[in-house]
């Protein structure tokens, strides 16, 4: 038998690109810093990192997207913020996103990380972009790369 585990410690040649969402930028910028941050440490280096950022949640999937397909990356981290507001908008918006960035990581040429918040409250966002439940982005950041060193144990069956 044999069992793959993936192992985030092998970053050094990855290159990975962030789409984030410059609404809620006081989110965001936090989810964003935890990414790199993390992606640092486990040893991707600055030169192989490139943030895109977009206006809001929802032009986030189609970005993401134009990256896989460019072949510049080798892995996705898609990162943002929806905060409920008073009106059926944040359904829209959390319901297309989700799906779309969906559809990009099963069919799409690169893992993509799903890192956008989707809360009720900025307190809830801010407590999940470094707060009192960690950071989304630096999660997001361990994954892609656990989820690459997978992909590649798998092609070497």
């Amino acid at each position: 038998m044999k069992e793959i585990i993936g192992n985030i410690a092998k970053g050094q040649d990855k290159k990975i690109g962030i789409v984030v969402a410059q609404f809620n930028g006081v989110v965001t910028d936090r989810l964003l810093s935890g990414a790199l941050g993390q992606l640092k440490k486990s040893g991707v280096k600055d030169e192989n990192i490139v943030v895109v950022r977009v206006p809001g949640a929802f032009e986030i999937a189609r970005t993401v997207n134009c990256l896989a397909q460019s072949g510049k990356v080798d892995g996705i981290i898609a990162l943002g913020a929806v905060i409920r507001g008073e009106t059926a908008h944040f359904t829209y918006v959390c319901e297309g996103t989700t799906s779309q960035l969906a559809a990009a990581s099963a069919n799409g040429n690169v893992p993509v990380m799903f890192g956008v918040l989707m809360t009720d409250t900025v307190a809830q966002a801010t407590d999940r972009a470094g707060g009192k439940s960690g950071n989304k982005g630096a999660e997001c950041a361990t994954d892609v790369l656990e989820v690459l060193n997978i992909e590649e144990q798998i092609k070497q069956l």
